[in-house]
């Protein structure tokens, strides 16, 4: 039985971004399907009217699941690498107690970096 389609909520302006989307679809093959890709950029208007935050967005990831409910940051990234059988066990590894809290500070720092690097910090 497949999978209901996820939301993501992703920085097209973001060349790392891009990449890891084009990773995620060539793994996910065929459950990629199940997965529509939002670009942020310039939508910060829809964005409200989807109740996200445009600035969060743009500084953590945003998933839509089946039932409508948003998640963010590593439970994001958690959800979408779930979905694909490869990724499963890193999604387990990120969302250990003791892995989580520092790989998030370690997300945020690289967001700052990268916002700062591109003049949109």
């Amino acid at each position: 039985m497949a999978q209901k389609r996820l939301t993501v909520y992703y920085d097209g302006a973001c060349p790392t971004c891009v990449r890891d989307r084009a990773n995620y679809e060539k793994l996910a093959g065929k459950q990629g399907a199940e997965v529509e890709w939002f670009d942020i950029t310039g939508k910060e208007q829809q964005l409200c009217q989807l109740g996200i935050d445009p600035k969060k967005a743009l500084r953590e990831l945003h998933v839509r699941d089946e039932q409508q409910q948003l998640h963010v940051e590593m439970d994001a990234y958690i959800l979408l690498m779930q979905r694909v059988w490869l990724l499963k066990p890193l999604a387990w590894f990120i969302g250990l107690p003791f892995i989580r809290p520092w790989l998030s500070r370690l997300y945020h720092k690289m967001v700052s970096e990268r916002l700062e690097r591109t003049g949109r910090g």
